[in-house]
């Protein structure tokens, strides 16, 4: 391990992982050149401008490399990549592996402080980001941040009219290259560390900062490799990409990474608009689609669904949040020769996937269990004492693809792992009977109401089998006696009605205990989301803390 600031796995299981062939200690470049070689007139890459064959993005990730050696960077330098969906992100992807530069996997939406503070953390010294995108001048972010951090030199933008001092990407495409050949990214990637970081992608926690996810070049390869063993990915297959390619999921699991590494081609959409994305399955015949909930939610519910030939699709892979039986049920109903495969995962390394073979009961409950043999799992109680199946404990994991530490996070680190090496999750969970696993919720996913602590999800899972409920989050809200109280924030179906007294009854007829009913209610036209897609809780408990009136009209509560 050559980078500092990264918590390398312990000798004896790094043994084990190379001695039962997931890691094949070489950089994640070479994977993808053979990949690149073997399918070079397949189409690989297709987005609203254009495609690229594996050959056309082999040359184009040479020449990027080649201009990006020009400029100045070097093995292990950062980079903070911000791009859209196209495929000029797949192309500078590669190029930074070519490199042995190392991305920095930011969102499309973060802005100045999210991207001050990634500078910050890990010494980036470029940055990578369209040259406008809703209205935001990056190019004038950009040279703030080269401003407060001099050690930022060097700015790439996507887009026209690129200003001076910054780099245009579309040029490093174009231009042919001065100082550098072939020969030298034969040179770096026979140097490259395959412990070292190939990606730094960015934690989901609560706290204000993200932490940065070193996923090395060892455990990112057998990552992909081993998603795409259970999703059912064939010769010929189209994978339709719409979450931000450069989340963990849409990324490498199995997404960009895995289909390419078998030959397919991925579709880069930047719409998750309904019609938008019903006209691109059409288009190219998509056979697989990574969601989260809330956006199927959407799609399954809208008119124009009727209007488009959705047969093609067989595997939607929904992550990121508790998927209900009858979402699922619904979605297998709007696109007809589908299976909707639920999967947990986390950018800290463990997948978990629901079998495609598993019974219908088992597909339409769990979550799945562990890809590999050798992801070791514990559930345990606020003690640290694992708990019987059937019971609820919060998951522990460590293994060949799950990180030993945050990146330069070595206070945070002693927290979030246990002095064994395990990943302390915060992630609520059970074994189902049939070794698959069921998701229960989060540690700091509870409302703490007077010392009992309720699971949003389990309220939320009783509140979406009302008939008139499409979609809810439950949050705190601030109570001067009991510390908090819980509101239900729902999205009504059309034409639909509920007040707090009949969805009181309703749960109560559940036979939940009564603290656990919410003394709050909110109807919303929509739920706000995060840029990953997922339901924001955190936006949502800020609206309600500021008094904010909702278009669905004024909260209704219960008294004390």
């Amino acid at each position: 391990m050559t980078l500092p600031g990264v918590t390398p796995f312990p000798p004896e299981f790094a043994a084990r992982y190379r001695a039962r062939g997931y890691w094949e200690d070489r950089p994640l470049i070479t994977h993808f050149l053979e990949t690149f070689e073997r399918n070079a007139g397949r189409l690989a890459v297709i987005d609203a401008q254009g495609a690229y064959t594996y050959a056309e993005l082999a040359d184009a990730s040479e020449r990027v490399a080649l201009n990006l050696l020009d400029l100045g960077l070097r093995p292990l330098d950062r980079v903070v990549v911000q791009l859209p969906n196209t495929r000029l992100f797949a192309s500078l992807y590669f190029a930074l592996q070519r490199i042995g530069a190392i991305p920095i996997m930011a969102l499309p939406s973060h802005r100045y402080r999210e991207l001050s503070q990634f500078v910050a953390l890990s010494g980036a010294v470029a940055a990578v980001a369209p040259a406008r995108d809703r209205q935001v001048d990056f190019a004038g972010l950009h040279s703030r941040i080269r401003a407060e951090h001099p050690g930022m030199r060097i700015s790439i933008l996507q887009g026209d009219d690129i200003p001076a001092g910054h780099v245009g990407l579309l040029e490093l495409h174009e231009r042919r290259p001065r100082d550098h050949h072939p020969a030298d990214l034969e040179r770096i990637a026979a140097a490259i560390d395959p412990c070292d970081p190939a990606v730094f992608q960015l934690s989901g926690g609560t706290t204000g900062i993200p932490k940065l996810i070193p996923r090395t070049h060892n455990d990112y390869a057998f990552n992909s490799r081993l998603a795409v063993s259970v999703c059912d990915v064939r010769e010929g297959d189209v994978l339709l990409d719409v979450l931000p390619i450069a989340h963990n999921l849409p990324l490498a699991c199995p997404g960009l990474q895995g289909f390419l590494l078998s030959g397919a081609t991925v579709a880069l959409a930047t719409s998750t608009k309904a019609a938008d994305v019903f006209a691109a399955i059409d288009r190219h015949a998509v056979t697989h689609i990574h969601v989260v909930p809330a956006l199927l939610i959407r799609w399954i519910n809208h008119p124009a669904a009727a209007d488009y030939d959705l047969g093609s699709v067989r595997v939607i892979q929904s992550g990121g949040q508790r998927l209900q039986p009858e979402t699922r049920q619904r979605t297998q109903t709007v696109f007809r020769n589908v299976t909707v495969q639920e999967n947990f995962g986390m950018a800290e390394g463990l997948l978990m996937f629901v079998r495609l073979d598993d019974p219908p009961e088992v597909r339409l409950e769990t979550v799945g269990r562990p890809v590999c043999p050798d992801d070791e799992v514990r559930l345990v109680d606020e003690d640290g004492n694992d708990v019987a199946d059937g019971e609820v404990g919060e998951l522990w994991t460590r293994g060949p693809y799950t990180l030993r530490g945050y990146y330069n996070a070595e206070e945070h680190n002693k927290r979030a792992f246990s002095p064994d090496g395990f990943y302390q999750s915060g992630d609520l969970m059970w074994r189902h009977k049939s070794g698959n696993y069921v998701v229960a919720g989060r540690t700091k996913d509870l409302i703490n109401r007077g010392g009992e602590k309720i699971s949003a999800e389990e309220i939320e899972n009783l509140i979406l089998s009302h008939p008139a409920v499409l979609n809810v989050a439950c949050v705190p809200t601030p109570d001067p006696v009991l510390g908090e109280r819980m509101c239900a924030c729902v999205v009504l179906r059309p034409g639909q009605e509920l007040d707090l007294a009949t969805l009181a009854a309703f749960l109560e007829a559940q036979e939940i205990a009564h603290h656990k009913l919410p003394e709050r209610l909110e109807i919303l036209d929509s739920l706000p989301l995060s840029p990953v897609g997922k339901v924001s809780k955190r936006d949502l408990a800020a609206m309600l803390a500021a008094g904010a009136v909702f278009s669905g009209g004024p909260g209704r509560e219960a008294g004390a």
